[in-house]
């Protein structure tokens, strides 16, 4: 298990912005920068055998990416960032259900005066 384990540390050593940041890619005769991202973990575990239950061990990762957008030249010749549509509605979602819980919240707590 400890050989495992040090090849997965091994493997992952040099993760990091690396991740986040991809290669300058040519698109459209431009340049642009992809923007993502990068989670991941790993896990594991073992236990000594027992009157109910032989030894064990195990483990497991996982992880995911996506892709937020890319930074690209504007006509003026600066940098900006342009977000991936996708990713912006995914980041949304908790925020346009909270406000939603919020204003039922609110709508439930009736008049100010009691009425309902």
């Amino acid at each position: 298990m400890a050989e495992a384990f040090t090849s997965l540390v091994d493997a992952f050593k040099n993760v990091g912005v690396a991740r986040a940041y991809g290669a300058p890619v040519q698109l459209g005769g431009e340049e642009v920068i992809p923007v993502a991202l990068v989670s991941f973990g790993f896990g594991g575990g073992s236990a000594p055998a027992s009157a109910d239950a032989p030894a064990g061990s195990g483990g497991g990762g996982g992880g995911f990416v996506l892709p937020l957008g890319v930074y690209t030249r504007s006509q003026g010749g600066c940098t900006v960032f342009k977000p991936n549509p996708v990713a912006v509605l995914l980041a949304m979602a908790p925020v346009a259900c909270a406000v939603g819980l919020s204003l039922r919240g609110l709508a439930r707590r009736g008049s100010p005066h009691g009425c309902r």
